[in-house]
């Protein structure tokens, strides 16, 4: 299989697509004044605690304090001259009795981005991501991913982590990349992130609160951090500046992938050339076609997301019913599962499938749906498939979806997706204008529509104008304005 990462900056924007057999599997994008504050740690002051939602408000000089779960704390105290770290045996007992006052400082990581007005989502068990590991120094425990199946290459990895010697002091996490990595490339990888650490905790005693001690690194090397393995063919980049500062970055920490980095001289846009730029549109639409001849339709709301599938034209071939079914849903829920990824999109989600009335095909089907979205670095939950053929699911909220960074609420549909059709409008300008009309003392009143609606009553409606202008005494003067909202009316 082969596998690509391309990445295109702009002025004002930087897009990244990891490509695998030519098709778009995962898609990032990052603008300036959007940059995520995901994985930043701060020194912040709480600002009030309410024990009956369980949490506490904390100030770290975002426009919106932060949320902080009481039982998601653990202990970590400020002094002048000296840093205390709580690190005994039971600190996880102790962390969550522990009482938290309004204007005390404390150190918080952010695990969620701000959403729908709420603030960010705030944790103080602080993990601190390298490539092979992942640094924890409040919590106490080692574990190594999952995706690491073989149990002689787990086995192999737990003896280098018994060797670091850390105790009771730090927890680690091995991350994926780390398979087949030596002794002294995750030594490497662990020292770094050791001097991080203890670089934030010295800024932490030097400042007050509200402070940025640590900010993650911007897209472009996060994505090197996570996704440049040995199993990407190339990564191109079509930025100089960006090119070099990825070279740097590589030569620092994975030498041996140097060879792999391209800088894209084409004047052609790299997307393009490379075919995905078709694909990073359809991200933008609702209705997403399927080789088999079916189509999903995914809608957004504000805490949920529903995905139809539909048979299209496959329901015109000629097949059983049930078989026609299991494949159209089979194709979309493998299609689903990439989407979800690419759109970044979060929460609940209901997913109505085509109805099947085997109890085998339901099964196989939620079985491809878990196995699809296994690719998916964010946690979901499948929570089963009822008679309807609807899937309840969840995936983690973690950052705004692509959807919401590109776009905002149309001005003119005001974020309805749909306006009041030229029917529709004249009868609420009648509505109006019967309910109006004596409040105003002239002879004469001009109505002010959009062309369409003035055409509309002028044409269809010319009678309706009269019986009004006999019944209220006036002169009723409809005038076209363009430019004008189809759904506003001016009355003067």
């Amino acid at each position: 299989m082969s596998r690509e990462i391309l990445i295109n900056v702009e002025e004002k924007e930087k897009r990244i697509a990891i490509v695998e057999n030519n098709k778009l599997a995962d898609f990032f994008i990052e603008h300036p004044e959007d940059r995520t504050i995901v994985g930043n740690i701060y020194k912040g002051r709480i600002q009030d605690v309410v024990p009956s939602v369980g949490a506490a408000f904390v100030d770290i000089g975002q426009e919106k304090n932060g949320f902080l779960y009481l039982n998601d704390v653990t202990d970590f105290r400020f002094d002048e001259n000296e840093l205390e770290e709580f690190s005994s045996e039971n600190q996880k007992k102790n962390s969550q009795m522990l009482e938290l006052k309004k204007d005390q400082e404390v150190l918080v990581q952010v695990t969620k981005e701000p959403f729908s007005g709420k603030g960010a989502r705030l944790t103080t068990h602080v993990s601190l991501p390298g490539r092979y590991l992942v640094l924890m120094p409040f919590d106490r425990h080692f574990g190594i991913s999952r995706k690491i199946e073989e149990p002689e290459e787990r086995k192999r990895i737990r003896e280098i982590l018994r060797s670091f010697n850390l105790g009771q002091d730090y927890g680690i996490i091995v991350r994926t990349a780390a398979w087949g990595k030596d002794r002294k490339s995750l030594t490497r990888d662990l020292h770094f992130l050791l001097n991080l650490w203890d670089r934030i905790k010295k800024v932490s005693v030097k400042y007050k609160s509200p402070y940025l001690l640590y900010e993650d690194y911007d897209l472009v090397l996060r994505t090197v951090r996570d996704y440049f393995t040995e199993d990407i063919d190339r990564l191109i980049v079509d930025s100089k500046i960006e090119y070099k500062r990825i070279y740097k970055f590589v030569s620092a920490f994975l030498r041996q992938l140097v060879r792999k980095i391209v800088f894209h001289r084409d004047p052609a846009s790299l997307f393009d050339k490379h075919g995905v730029e078709k694909e990073v549109e359809n991200i933008y639409r609702n209705k997403i076609y399927l080789r088999c001849g079916g189509h999903i339709v995914i809608e957004q709301t504000e805490g949920l997301i529903v995905v139809d599938v539909n048979s299209g034209s496959f329901s015109q071939k000629k097949s059983k019913q049930e078989d026609a079914a299991f494949k159209v849903n089979s194709e979309s829920a493998e299609e689903v599962a990439r989407q979800l990824r690419l759109r970044d999109l979060s929460g609940i989600i209901v997913i109505d499938f085509i109805d099947m009335q085997q109890e085998g095909h339901r099964r196989e089907l939620l079985k491809i749906l878990k196995m699809a979205l296994t690719q998916d670095k964010a946690k979901t939950d499948v929570v089963g498939i009822s008679r309807l053929g609807l899937v309840e699911m969840t995936r983690e909220r973690v950052h705004r979806s692509i959807e919401s960074i590109s776009y905002k609420d149309c001005p003119y549909c005001r974020g309805k997706g749909k306006v009041k059709s030229e029917v529709a409008m004249a009868g609420y300008v009648f509505r109006h204008l019967r309910n109006n009309l004596n409040n105003f003392k002239a002879r004469k009143v001009d109505v002010t529509l959009h062309p369409n609606v003035a055409n509309k009553i002028m044409v269809d409606n010319r009678n309706s104008i009269r019986d009004l202008e006999r019944k209220f005494r006036k002169r009723i003067n409809i005038v076209a304005q363009p430019g004008l909202h189809i759904e506003d009316i001016r009355i003067s």
